[in-house]
């Protein structure tokens, strides 16, 4: 089984003290940022900086993914930083203001070319797109499901620039939740992802000094169908890895109910615990059994 990426943690792409600590760290992957944590007259040095870093760490050696978060489509610096990226072979490229599938493809064409130039194996950089930042975006979500995406690995989703690109004040109400705007293109998010087959990735948790905020907003993401999240500070990784991965109550759960319909092969619907139970329970309960058993693995 493959294993979707729990914690994704973003680093700038031009700061060796945190380029550094990468091997300390317990995230799934890493995204080492050109972009927006990059100054534009340190661009060219986050440019040298992160691939010669990958490069060291080759993939089968190293026990996170490298990935990394490219320039948008609408700047001049995309194409600069996949030339200088792809060689060093990341597991991925992380796409900001994506208008659509329109641009992921884009981005894949481009990816085909250079992988092969620089004899990269073909395809196997994928793509995950920041899908709602722009005010054409979150229209264009649906889109994902029939755009024939090989590279895609999920959505993501974010409320920053797009705040920003259609002139809000803020994107939470008086109590902290996100308002309504953005609930709406979150849920969209989660809903294309899933029409596409890909994962779904929730948003950044902005403060990293509240870790119970953050491991409630995480187990209810995970209810919801998100199957990772994005971290701003690594004290965040522990907290969201434990989040998006089956609790011992899960998993003793998921057992009985499999052992229940294993007992009762030629019943479709059964009783557990006062509740009825059908098939769907029994296919994910064999899903957080096996990504029980991989994790463990």
């Amino acid at each position: 089984m493959t294993m979707p990426i729990r914690s994704f943690l973003f680093i700038p792409g031009d700061s060796e003290k945190k380029i550094g600590k990468v091997d300390d760290a317990a995230a799934d992957a890493f995204i080492f940022d050109l972009e927006d944590a990059v100054a534009l007259a340190r661009k060219p040095v986050a440019r040298e900086m992160v691939p010669a870093f990958i490069k060291d760490r080759p993939r089968g050696t190293r026990k996170s993914q490298f990935w990394v978060r490219v320039n948008p489509l609408d700047t001049a610096w995309t194409l600069e930083d996949l030339a200088a990226i792809v060689p060093s072979a990341p597991d991925g490229i992380m796409l900001p203001k994506v208008d659509g599938p329109q641009h992921v493809a884009q981005v894949s064409h481009y990816l085909d070319a250079l992988e092969t130039a620089a004899g990269v194996e073909a395809g196997s950089i994928k793509i995950l797109p920041v899908a709602t930042e722009t005010p054409i975006a979150p229209f264009r979500l649906g889109d994902y499901a029939g755009a024939r995406l090989d590279r895609l690995y999920g959505l993501t989703w974010g409320a920053e620039d797009l705040s920003s690109a259609i002139g809000a004040s803020g994107n939470t109400d008086a109590t902290g939740e996100w308002n309504l705007t953005y609930k709406l293109v979150r849920s969209l998010c989660l809903l294309g992802a899933h029409a596409a087959s890909v994962e779904a990735v929730d948003t950044l948790f902005v403060d990293f000094r509240d870790p119970e905020g953050l491991h409630a907003s995480c187990r209810a993401a995970r209810a919801e169908g998100f199957s990772g999240r994005i971290a701003i500070h690594p004290a965040q990784v522990d907290i969201i890895n434990k989040a998006f991965s089956p609790s011992e109550d899960e998993v003793a759960f998921a057992q009985r109910v499999v052992a229940l319909f294993a007992a009762n092969p030629d019943s479709g619907t059964l009783a557990l615990d006062g509740k009825m139970l059908d098939i769907p329970h029994l296919k994910q309960a064999s899903k957080t059994l096996a990504m029980h058993e991989a994790r463990r693995g």
